[in-house]
């Protein structure tokens, strides 16, 4: 698994060039950055440095500078949530041979109709671009609008979801002369007769609820019964449509022959039997999708084989669930249900199975549904021993996912919906988190994760009796003595762990805890030490304890006499 390996040095060095872009860049008239080297990057390279500046959030007008000129060549680019204009996107890409690019949920000041009018500008990419993906984007500001999709002559797929795309748009993908993949899922076609003109070409069609469809469950049938080269069909819904168009799908024996994959996830009065007698007239089928339908109980449609099946009748299915929805929020929450409800009986550690679910966290930040379903998910697969055998990195990524859920919902620090009420998120993190630091005390090593938490578990108990408690119960004095010790010479984890404890310090009903001849004998040694936030946090908490009078002072009263003297000349 590759949350179990170390990050590769291409990853160390773009993270780190990412983190740090200004320091290597210097600024043109027009604000936007510059790299300082003049040397040329890797295609490859250059690709995934786009891809970690869009994973990261950082991609704006001044940021994408860099891609302007001849230092980076661009074939697969992603610029997923970019914030940035339509000038700055036609100088920064449409002057590089791409073959792909992603531009899922850019920001709303460059319309699908901006980024068609750019790459149409490079006669080469007209000819060669091949993946262009679209989704939760704006069409045009225009209206009446020019229709510009021809203009991409050899585009193979094209996936335009969860936009006002009509029936005339589609007639204009339709007559694109290389196209095999469409997906229009959550779309505003009423009607998908134009895919006709593409019967001969069209290899993959994702129609995932198309609510504003009105033909009538023939019509379609009859339009899908032309489509003889399909390999892939998508016709799930959201469990919102009484449709009766997936069994009778399923019923059509003349129907689809090449099919090898099927989706009809959310759909109603599936059962067993036709989905079974379906797969067998079609013997080369891989995939089936039944989640949130009545069917995939049945010995054969168990997943377990060649044929693969999302649903939520075992553990095999849910995981294809969440593999393949992972971008759709009402799938990835029926699938953390489901899984929510087999991981209470857990015994054995499943990173594979909790990646999916972080998948899901990060896909759905704002989605309280899917958070909630997701920390149960997270608590189980993680209670007791289990974290143990997590990577590292998996545990650091959920720990940094479950803070940014209480962050984005303050008002369910807590999750005490009924559904989760048992979770106790504030003991979990602190939990989690308290394990990552004894796995980097343990192998000795100072690193971003190491610092991550500290600073996470300073925050958490800041002015939060309840999570100190959890910290002190969870052995948490113990390792931090051990982390001291590990680490003498970083001041910086110094300053993290005395903050902390300073937080500690701070509840009076924790004071014996800290009665620790040991713990009073090295915070006493750092009072003196030549790095100012380390010798205050040191002081901080040695005030605290004494300030609490003699009779609250457990151990020798000579001692604390000759503290507060120090204090004093502090």
């Amino acid at each position: 698994m590759e949350e179990a390996s170390p990050y590769s040095l291409l990853d160390i060095c773009l993270n780190f060039l990412t983190a740090n872009l200004e320091k290597f860049c210097t600024e043109r008239q027009d604000g936007t950055f510059c790299l300082q080297e003049p040397g040329m990057f890797p295609q490859e390279v250059a690709d995934r440095l786009l891809q970690t500046m869009a994973f990261h959030g950082l991609l704006n007008d001044g940021t994408v500078g860099i891609f302007r000129g001849n230092q980076m060549r661009l074939k697969r680019a992603c610029i997923r949530k970019a914030k940035i204009s339509a000038v700055a996107f036609r100088k920064a890409f449409c002057h590089h041979k791409l073959v792909e690019l992603d531009a899922t949920g850019v920001n709303a000041d460059i319309t699908i109709t901006d980024i068609i009018s750019g790459l149409g500008s490079n006669k080469w990419i007209q000819q060669n671009l091949q993946c262009l993906v679209l989704n939760s984007l704006t069409l045009s500001l225009e209206d009446p609008y020019e229709r510009c999709f021809s203009q991409l002559s050899g585009l193979r797929a094209l996936s335009i979801t969860n936009v006002l795309f009509y029936n005339e748009d589609l007639a204009d993908v339709a007559s694109l002369p290389r196209l095999e993949s469409l997906d229009i899922s959550n779309t505003s076609v009423t009607d998908i007769t134009a895919l006709l003109t593409c019967k001969d070409r069209l290899k993959s069609l994702t129609m995932h609820h198309l609510k504003c469809l009105k033909m009538t469950t023939t019509q379609i049938l009859d339009v899908i019964r032309e489509l003889k080269y399909l390999n892939h069909l998508d016709i799930s819904d959201d469990k919102q449509f009484t449709s009766d168009i997936a069994l009778r799908l399923l019923e059509q024996k003349d129907i689809l022959p090449n099919l090898v994959s099927l989706d009809i996830s959310g759909r109603k009065h599936v059962t067993d039997k036709a989905v079974q007698a379906f797969v067998l007239q079609r013997p080369t089928m891989q995939f089936v999708g039944l989640l949130a339908t009545d069917a995939g109980y049945s010995e054969f449609l168990t997943g377990e084989g060649n044929l693969k099946v999302s649903g939520e009748a075992n553990e095999t299915q849910i995981s294809e669930a969440l593999k393949r929805y992972s971008e759709r929020a009402f799938f990835v929450r029926e699938a953390l249900f489901h899984l929510f409800s087999l991981t209470h009986v857990m015994e054995k550690t499943k990173p594979e199975i909790l990646k999916l679910v972080v998948i899901g966290m990060r896909n759905h930040p704002l989605n309280l549904p899917v958070q909630l379903a997701a920390s149960a998910c997270v608590f189980n697969l993680t209670k007791q021993d289990l974290a143990a055998g997590m990577p590292v990195r998996l545990l650091a990524d959920v720990t940094h996912l479950l803070l940014k859920a209480m962050e984005h919902f303050p008002n369910h620090q807590q999750l005490s919906t009924e559904q989760t009420a048992q979770l106790g998120a504030e003991l979990f993190i602190v939990r989690q988190l308290l394990q990552i630091v004894k796995q980097k005390t343990n192998q000795n090593l100072v690193d971003t994760t190491l610092k991550f938490t500290l600073s996470a578990l300073w925050n958490l108990t800041d002015e939060s009796p309840t999570t100190c408690r959890h910290f002190i119960e969870n052995q948490g004095l113990e390792l931090f003595m051990r982390v001291l010790e590990s680490f003498p010479s970083e001041s910086s984890i110094q300053q993290k762990v005395l903050g902390l404890l300073n937080n500690i310090a701070e509840v009076k009903e924790l004071h014996s805890e800290l009665m620790w001849k040991d713990f009073i004998d090295h915070i006493s040694k750092l009072l003196h030490s030549v790095e100012v936030e380390v010798s205050y946090f040191a002081a901080g908490i040695i005030a605290h304890l004494i300030s609490r009078g003699e009779q609250a002072w457990t151990l020798s009263r000579s001692q604390r006499t000759s503290l507060l003297e120090q204090l004093v000349q502090k």
